[in-house]
């Protein structure tokens, strides 16, 4: 499930390719992996013991309450809410609608302790101290606790990823039937992620799932064969959606953008799709007048598709993100620059014929930026940061991942942003040679990736230690990263997430 940043984060405890999707990061699709919290937060979330003082240590470490374990694997079944019986693999779909569950009056223990553990009130404040995959495996354990648990408000922001495969249950005769979505409707799930689907097996979800007609938000397609006649069919028949994203899906056509993008679409996101180029971008822009956010990544588009935007989109669009667009040159980005000046998220990731001047025109004209992505950008220097700490006064979020150019020189202009709270340097080789004042370089940020920074020493490190709002750093393939500094700042950052 995922809640919708940018970009491109996992609690550890949810599996990579589960059921359970975070949703992107500031800094689009691809986001760095750097997971935002303290430890204290993580481990409230992640750990089965999180359990609240409203159970009485007699029921909080009772072994034999019929609980599966939280570290189980999880299938749709689970998710959608099929019985599994207990000897059988949670994960797929080959599970028994007639398992039987354990009742509230069949749970172990003293009359008072059976109870607590079905009391409605408790309940309802005990499962928000579980994460999404944990709630899964706890609604199985009785029909109390699942009534509890179905309530939309415990699910509100998750989005269900759901595989062909998993759409459909193999019948005897060898037949396929399509699951029961019903489950998902009592949560109120308003968001779903399909992947590998077909035309066929959107037009069966749009039957199955009740809400959605109306009651479906947010598309996402990935790895898809959908086509033109597919894409129009949903998009008319789920007058709902205002979030789409298109990822991976190389069968649809730029015509079909053209004859089913709706104006009720707010915020779309297209990547690697191969048919995507200038004309698609023309139809963005004509049919999509209420657009707030656009996320585009593709090889084709040229300096050509950014004249596009018309002033429609300059009151609406506040976030932009052209991730790998190796053809736009700072043509482009004089295009943008004045057809979108309320942008205050841009993302030029992977923009690589984007040099320093275009990055003037980036901060003379969009005052409005608090974040900008220029990671993988090879031509950006330091005269670009000198460019930025002038003009973006507003700037909170700055991302320079593999810019290879960048010096301490350019890092020092930066140290007089005080907006700036997150600064990423990750694998900017040059950094970290020169002597300097520890304070001074580091500004007073909250996130500091530096992972992949072979010129910063340890000495240089330890000056982190004055960064005491510092949340989250990263230190991997750093030599200065000694198991010494670590423990420096274990005693000197306590509340700081260092990620070795």
């Amino acid at each position: 499930m995922s809640n919708p940043r940018n970009g491109d984060t996992k609690p550890p405890c949810l599996p990579r390719n589960g059921l359970v999707k975070i949703p992107t990061q500031p800094n689009g699709l691809g986001s760095a992996s750097i997971t935002k919290g303290t430890p204290a937060v993580k481990n409230r979330l992640c750990q089965p013991s999180s359990v609240p003082a409203i159970l009485s240590p007699a029921l909080a470490h009772r072994s034999d309450l019929p609980i599966p374990s939280l570290a189980s694997p999880l299938s749709l079944a689970a998710l959608a809410g099929v019985s599994s019986p207990p000897s059988a693999s949670l994960v797929g779909l080959n599970t028994s609608e007639g398992s039987e569950q354990p009742s509230p009056e069949r749970l172990p223990g003293s009359p008072s302790e059976r109870q607590l553990a079905v009391d409605e009130k408790i309940l309802n404040r005990l499962f928000w101290y579980f994460s999404a995959c944990e709630k899964c495996v706890l609604a199985q354990v009785c029909k109390a606790w699942r009534r509890v648990l179905y309530q939309p408000k415990f699910w509100v922001g998750l989005t269900p990823v759901l595989h062909t495969k998993e759409l459909y249950n193999i019948l005897p005769g060898g037949e396929k039937e399509f699951v029961s979505l019903q489950g998902f409707a009592v949560r109120g799930f308003d968001g779903f992620c399909l992947v590998g689907v077909s035309d066929l097996d959107i037009c069966e979800f749009i039957d199955n799932y009740p809400l959605s007609k109306k009651g479906v938000k947010s598309m996402s397609l990935k790895r898809s064969t959908i086509t033109d006649a597919g894409l129009e069919v949903m998009l008319e028949q789920m007058q709902g959606v205002v979030r789409l994203e298109l990822s991976g899906c190389n069968d649809f056509t730029e015509a079909g953008l053209w004859s089913s993008l709706n104006a009720r679409i707010t915020a779309l996101s297209v990547s690697d799709c191969i048919n995507v180029a200038d004309d698609a971008i023309a139809a963005i822009s004509q049919l999509l007048p209420n657009l707030t956010e656009l996320n585009l990544q593709a090889y084709h588009v040229t300096d050509t598709a950014l004249a596009y935007f018309t002033a429609k989109q300059g009151y609406t669009t506040h976030t932009l993100r052209l991730n790998s667009c190796w053809e736009i040159t700072n043509h482009g980005v004089v295009n943008m620059v004045h057809s979108l000046p309320n942008l205050s998220v841009l993302s030029l990731s992977g923009c690589s014929k984007v040099t320093d001047d275009g990055v003037e025109l980036v901060a003379e004209n969009l005052r409005k930026l608090r974040s900008l992505d220029l990671s993988w950008c090879p031509r950006i220097t330091d005269m670009a940061l000198e460019y930025i700490a002038c003009d973006l006064h507003k700037l909170e979020e700055l991302v320079l991942d593999r810019c290879v150019r960048i010096t301490d020189t350019g890092l020092s202009y930066l140290s007089t942003m005080s907006s700036l709270r997150s600064l990423y340097l990750r694998w900017c080789c040059q950094v970290g040679g020169g002597a300097r004042d520890a304070d001074g370089f580091w500004g007073d940020g909250a996130l500091c990736p530096l992972a992949g920074c072979p010129l910063l020493t340890t000495t240089g490190l330890s000056g982190l230690v004055q960064l005491q709002e510092l949340e989250e750093l990263e230190l991997t393939n750093c030599p200065g990263a000694t198991p010494e500094l670590f423990k420096y700042f274990s005693q000197h950052l306590p509340c700081c997430m260092v990620i070795e």
